[in-house]
């Protein structure tokens, strides 16, 4: 027999869930998983990964359009692979092109594939340009340096003196191989 499973979510505390909830109810969902959290990212929303955990064959998840559900393209391939490993189905109830369990579920699980990876090409892409533009105006990236040219010439000094690298490394509040690096 099939289940109708739903899933409603908001990103805030302040916002309602009332519209999604009567949808659903009137779609025939007797359990529906609900959360106020961002949609950012799959991994961080509890009541979607229990939902999608206790999912059998044949079972139906229902939501009202995408973006509850996901708002990453790769996000919503991933769930929607974990629904079809489990031999469920999802349906969108205001997005009914959205319909895995209908004949074009394939072309539809392409079509998304396909955008949820030009979509990571196009965040690259974008990614790097910013990258580039910073380092034009002088940004420097990763962490900074923990000893200053100062710092590295005193280490020096005081090494040719006999300080040991222990004694240096406490002086100066850094690992041992911070000290060795900077004697290199």
């Amino acid at each position: 027999m099939t289940r109708f499973i739903g899933y409603a979510r908001v990103s805030t505390d302040g916002q309602d869930l009332a519209y999604q909830l009567d949808r659903l109810r009137s779609a025939g969902c007797r359990r529906i998983f609900q959360e106020k959290r961002s949609g950012k990212s799959a991994r961080d929303r509890p009541q979607l990964q229990s939902m999608l955990a206790t999912l059998k064959p044949g079972d139906i998840i229902l939501s009202t359009v995408t973006d509850r559900m996901a708002r990453d393209p790769l996000d919503m391939l991933q769930i929607l692979q974990r629904v079809k490993d489990a031999g469920a189905g999802l349906r969108l109830l205001d997005e009914p092109f959205i319909d895995t369990t209908s004949e074009m579920a394939d072309l539809l699980l392409f079509i998304l594939g396909w955008f949820a990876r030009w979509h990571r090409l196009r965040i690259l892409e974008n990614t790097a340009h910013g990258r580039e533009r910073a380092k034009q105006r002088g940004v420097k990236f990763g962490r900074p340096p923990k000893l200053d040219a100062n710092d590295r010439s005193e280490i020096s000094k005081r090494y040719a003196n006999g300080e040991g690298s222990t004694d240096l490394a406490a002086a100066f509040c850094v690992s041992q191989r911070t000290i060795k690096r900077a004697l290199m």
